[in-house]
């Protein structure tokens, strides 16, 4: 079989032979035909709203209206969501102040051409946007999350007098899912805030798992603080693998979000397929743009793979380790024994910057060889105790190697961040 991963913009390939692979994981998302066009589906979610009233009634007579929409390193259609959710609200209230806060969590700045490429030109040119900045923003102190962290939120959002939401649900490797809650905290909060919630006790928590919300300790802190922000009313779409929305739901910021995260199950849960080596992808751009990103298609794989089986993941990670933070955890510890000890090690109050993201890829590294097919950096990969190939035909036997298997067994996920392994 020749499989097809999606890769920066484009797909790299290999082939595998029919007698080594053991399945091929694919959420039925990417086959999905929506009987209507892009627009028309987000047209039709606004004008059914779940659980609230609908986005008209809401912004008459509101004076400064707050769309919190998602950053770069989201695969949100804002060019298609964002120009229906203004000509939605102009329509009722000409007036009105509109800004778009681009809720970027603790990721670095989008840059103009990253908000023209998202919005396209006119809406750039012509709407008050805010890229939030959780270091440097002034936050609006609104008491203590359920974890007991302190809820820090934009000053931005909280100013508003009708705050809503777009975004997109997928499979979240530890906050369950995206979507909904997910655009206050991390999206708009503190850098305070997301420390407290991203905490060492959390990451390890068995809850905390893809497609997963029931007793999620994240998801029960964000879900108190959009209730707090007053995050008033949400819409999130669903994507294909060609990033084209099929699906589209709107209206309360639970309820909309809850239908929302059933019909992305329905699609995307796959039976695990126990192999030797699995070979993933973390779905192209924008999502494979740095290592830090690409923890998140690894964990599909760690899903499926027998004890000490082999990962290899193809992304292109053209900003390298995406967090200076992240790739020292790696670089300065002997293995990533060492780090998931210090992790652990620290309390609530003692998270650091990026550390969720090394907890879980420790996780990983303790349990399986990972092999990454990158335009990143050699060295930077070697650095953070993983292994480099040009290719993935260079990959695959590498990987068979490590294996030391005489019948080995390949699965092959596609699009590691699409699917929920069960």
């Amino acid at each position: 079989m020749k499989a097809a991963l999606p890769y920066g913009r484009g797909v790299k390939t290999v082939t595998i032979a029919d007698d080594h692979l053991k399945a091929v994981l694919v959420s039925r998302a990417h086959t999905f035909k929506p009987s209507k066009s892009q627009t028309d589906l987000v047209i039709e979610a606004l004008e059914n709203p779940i659980g609230s009233p609908p986005l008209e009634s809401l912004a008459a007579g509101k004076k400064n209206i707050v769309i919190v929409s998602s950053d770069h390193t989201r695969p949100v259609p804002s060019h298609i969501t964002m120009p229906v959710l203004l000509k939605t609200l102009r329509a009722v209230n000409r007036d009105a102040r509109i800004t778009i806060l681009v809720a970027t969590g603790a990721h670095r700045a989008s840059t103009d051409e990253e908000l023209r490429s998202k919005y396209g030109d006119d809406i750039v040119d012509t709407v008050d946007i805010h890229v939030h900045d959780s270091v440097n923003d002034p936050m609006v102190d609104l008491g203590t999350l359920p974890s007991g962290g302190s809820l820090l939120v934009s000053r931005v959002a909280m100013e508003a007098d009708l705050l809503i939401a777009e975004g997109f649900i997928e499979p979240h490797f530890f906050a369950g899912f995206s979507g909904g809650r997910k655009s206050i905290l991390p999206g708009v909060v503190s850098y305070k805030t997301v420390l407290a919630n991203h905490c060492a006790e959390f990451i390890n928590s068995e809850h905390a798992r893809t497609g997963n919300l029931e007793n999620n300790p994240l998801h029960i802190d964000m879900l108190h603080a959009a209730a707090q922000a007053r995050l008033a009313f949400i819409l999130n779409v669903v994507i294909d693998g060609d990033k084209q929305v099929i699906k589209a739901f709107a209206g309360h910021r639970e309820a909309a979000h809850d239908e929302g995260c059933r019909f992305v199950e329905s699609l995307a849960g796959v039976k695990a397929a126990p192999a030797d080596i699995a070979v993933t992808s973390n779905g192209g751009y924008p999502l494979d743009q740095n290592i830090y990103q690409s923890v998140k298609g690894m964990t599909a794989a760690e899903a499926t793979l027998k004890e000490r089986g082999v990962i290899v993941i193809a992304a292109e990670c053209r900003d390298g380790h995406g967090g200076e933070g992240f790739y020292n955890t790696f670089a300065r510890a002997e293995g990533p024994g060492e780090v998931m000890a210090d992790i652990l090690s620290r309390g609530k109050e003692e998270t650091l910057p990026d550390q969720w993201e090394s907890q879980v890829l420790a996780r990983i590294l303790l349990k399986h060889e990972v092999i990454m097919v990158t335009d990143a950096d050699r060295r930077i990969v070697e650095d953070m105790h993983m292994h480099y190939a040009a290719d993935l035909e260079e990959a695959l036997e590498k990987a068979i190697e490590m294996t030391a298997e005489t019948f080995y067994q390949v699965t092959v996920i596609p699009d590691g961040v699409s699917v929920i392994v069960k």
